[in-house]
Formats: C-alpha cells, sequence, structure tokens
C-alpha cells in the first residue's frame, strides 16, 4: 500500500478550476517531485495535501485512512508536514525561537524535541552558527534551511516542500537539495513541488503538471534525460 494516494483530485478557488482531476502514489521512503511551470496547479495541490484547500471532489487517502478534506492542524499530528513557499520564518524570534514553535506539538517531549532540533542543525550547520539570530535578518538561503528545519520539529513521516528553490543561488539550491536527500535517506517521505528541474537529480519518482493535469510521470532521471520534455514543460 502506498503511503500517499491521490485519486482524480479536483480543487480551485472560487469558482476557478485549477486541478482537473489528478491521480498519483507516493510510496513510502520515496522522494518525490512535482515538476511544471508558474500556474501550472503545483502550489494547489500541494496545498490540497496539506488541508490548506479543500478538495472540490476525488480522494486523498494517507497511510490507509481517508484524509480528504481533513483540517490541516490534525494532518500535522498524523505526520503531514508542509514548508510552505515563501519560508514563512517568524521575522522577530529567533533561530532557535523558530524551531521550538516548530515543535510545540510535542512540548511536553523536551528529549524528543532536544534530539530533533540537533538532527537538524546537523542538516543545516549554518543554523547553529545563527542561533540567536532573528530570523527576518537572515538571508534568503538561510531562511529557507530556518523553514525546513523547523518542519522537521513536526516529526513528519510526509515532508511536503513548495518551491524550496525559488529565489536561491545555484550553489545554495544544490546545498538545499542535496540536505533534503539526507533526510529522506534518514527515513523520511519527501514530496517536493519544483519548477527548478536540478532537484530530478534527487527524485525517485517524478510528475509533470501542464494546466492541472499530469502530462508525465516517471523517475527522476527518466525525465531528466528526456530532452522534449525538459523543454516544453520545464522551460529547461
Amino acid at each position: 500500500m502506498s503511503l500517499l494516494e491521490v485519486t482524480d483530485l479536483k480543487a480551485g478557488y472560487g469558482t476557478l478550476p485549477v486541478l482537473g482531476g489528478i491521480s498519483f502514489e507516493i510510496e513510502e521512503g520515496e522522494t518525490a517531485v512535482l515538476l511544471g511551470l508558474n500556474g501550472a496547479g503545483k502550489t494547489t495541490t500541494i496545498l490540497t495535501l496539506a488541508g490548506m484547500l479543500k478538495p472540490w471532489s476525488g480522494t486523498i487517502t494517507f497511510d490507509g485512512k481517508d484524509i480528504t478534506g481533513t483540517d490541516p492542524r490534525k494532518l500535522v499530528a498524523d505526520g503531514i508536514v508542509l514548508v510552505p513557499e515563501g519560508r514563512h520564518v517568524f521575522p522577530q524570534l529567533t533561530v532557535a525561537q523558530n524551531l521550538r514553535l516548530g515543535a510545540w506539538p510535542y512540548k511536553r517531549d523536551r528529549k524528543g524535541t532536544r534530539e530533533i532540533v540537533e538532527r537538524a542543525v546537523e542538516y543545516f550547520p549554518r543554523l547553529r552558527e545563527r542561533w540567536t539570530q532573528l530570523g527576518g535578518t537572515l538571508s534568503g538561503g538561510e531562511q529557507q534551511m530556518l523553514a525546513i528545519a523547523r518542519g522537521l520539529m513536526a516529526r513528519p513521516k510526509l515532508l511536503l516542500i513548495d518551491e524550496s528553490s525559488l529565489g536561491l543561488s545555484p550553489v545554495l539550491t544544490q546545498t538545499v537539495f542535496e540536505v533534503v536527500d539526507k533526510i529522506n535517506d534518514d527515513g523520511v517521505t519527501v514530496f517536493m513541488v519544483e519548477q527548478n528541474a536540478g532537484v530530478l537529480s534527487i527524485a525517485d519518482k517524478a510528475y509533470v503538471m501542464e494546466k492541472g493535469t499530469l502530462i508525465y510521470s516517471g523517475k527522476g532521471d527518466e525525465i531528466m534525460n528526456n530532452e522534449e520534455i525538459r523543454e516544453a514543460y520545464l522551460g529547461a
């Protein structure tokens, strides 16, 4: 059984349809990637999975349970955690405080929280150096590191990451992708929404979206080596 199964999912905003009935699966332990140009429907997909947007129809099954339309707070408790586009760190709080807020659902488990914090700063040593610095004074790359680390504080089974490379330099983008790969190696299933085709280097499975429809699926290296797909749908 797949960890996540999406069947004929339709969603939109007001009366504007965006997703036209998409279906896909993510196996436990995979890194899966959803690629496409601006306006393809990628963020709508991930917001719907995270419970931030109610689907019009279709089903979402997580770990064998129907979670369609479930409140996002309940989904976090179930193990689905979103790292949103734009980072959204708390600018007036320090790095340490941002991370502790991410662990709020487990505030009574101080030992477990300390262990996860330590693991997060092992992934992103820069955060240890910036421990007492306010989130709003970090660079864009450091804020993205903090956003991902904060997501880990909620102990995800499935980590949803929306546009992690947005606004980052190629070097920082590659660093973030490499750390996400390590997080996956340590047992967290990952679903990433991206425009940057470089993410295919860490993808077990990849989907390409256009106008709210999945038009291609395959292994990451298959799409990476498919020049026609990359030029037509990824702008690469």
